[in-house]
């Protein structure tokens, strides 16, 4: 049986960590590919993780290039592509850059690859998950937006850090648009079967709300010269392995909602059924008044984004 192939696109360090992690777990045969630019980086990442496979043991074959030419007939293709935001740069001359650069990206991808399926890590992620359906021409469950699951995962770590308990014990859902107005749903956050709300305060909770708002920002402003890749990869691999080994894993994502929730017209962070087809399912939550009110602020402020796309 022919392996499967999946095609990261952007060779920085949340592409590269990507990289590792996909060949680590044997789902598939990898190619990353990089801008003309970095002629040789992308070939060299790509020949250093290859020469890991020795010792770590694994067998997935990893090449690098400049070129969409190695990527023909992937069945993933993971975007990173984008500029950080920069000092002195608004947020609408990011959105318009990282746009451009998505939508270079989407069209070369979707040429080589008009099977694939498209899972979109640039920023901003709902805006610019916007632009890859718009110029691929995918069907909406073949393009996906990696962001809940990251949200999620920031929310469990603090909640078990929190409670003194392992990771793996914790159940958490964050919904809605992957910034400020994220949705945390404590309703259904749960610590091996137990509502968290009986076992922290409010207050504590709330706390812990905002610092998973906050996730992102909180280790730039440590970084100081970048931004998270660790979790954000470890997050792509999950979404990765329940498409290509058709889980049918229930994970918060990125979606085009065409009426769900009340929602219309956007990609917003909601749960869905990834599987071989992408998404197979949108599971629509009963929601509380607040918890709806929250949500709609969330996907206003998406289309406050997407308003200010370049046609």
């Amino acid at each position: 049986m022919a392996r499967k192939k999946i095609t990261v696109v952007g060779a920085g360090n949340v592409g590269a960590t990507l990289v590792q992690r996909l060949a680590e777990m044997e789902v598939g045969d990898i190619v990353v590919v990089d801008i003309p630019e970095m002629e040789g980086m992308p070939a060299g990442k790509a020949l250093d993780i290859l020469e890991s496979g020795p010792v770590y043991g694994y067998d997935s074959k990893v090449v690098g290039a400049t070129d969409y030419e190695p990527t023909a007939g992937s069945d993933i293709v993971v975007i990173t592509a984008g500029l950080p935001r920069k000092p002195g740069m608004s947020r609408d001359d990011l959105l318009k850059t990282n746009a451009n650069i998505v939508k270079s990206v989407t069209l070369e991808a979707a040429r080589k690859s008009p099977n694939s399926i498209l899972i979109i890590v640039s920023n901003p992620l709902d805006a610019m998950c916007q632009v890859a359906l718009k110029t691929s021409g995918f069907p909406k469950h073949r393009v996906i937006g990696m962001a809940g699951v990251l949200d999620s995962a920031r929310m469990k770590t603090f909640l078990a850090e929190a409670l003194n308990v392992s990771v793996d014990n914790v159940q958490t859902l964050v919904l809605g648009g992957h910034g400020d107005t994220m949705v945390p749903m404590t309703r259904f956050c749960t610590v091996a079967g137990v509502p968290v709300g009986e076992l922290l305060p409010q207050d504590k909770l709330d706390a812990i709300i905002q610092r998973t708002r906050d996730g992102g920002a909180e280790i730039v402003k440590l970084l100081k010269t970048g931004s998270a890749y660790y979790a954000p990869s470890a997050s792509v691999a999950e979404m990765v392995e329940a498409i290509l080994k058709d889980k049918k894993k229930i994970m918060p994502c990125a979606a085009y909602l065409e009426g769900e929730y009340g929602i219309e017209g956007i990609f917003v962070g909601v749960p869905v059924k990834l599987g071989a087809r992408g998404i197979e399912q949108i599971l629509q939550l009963n929601l509380t008044v607040n918890e709806r009110v929250a949500l709609q602020k969330s996907s206003s402020a998406v289309k406050e984004l997407c308003a200010a796309l370049p046609a």
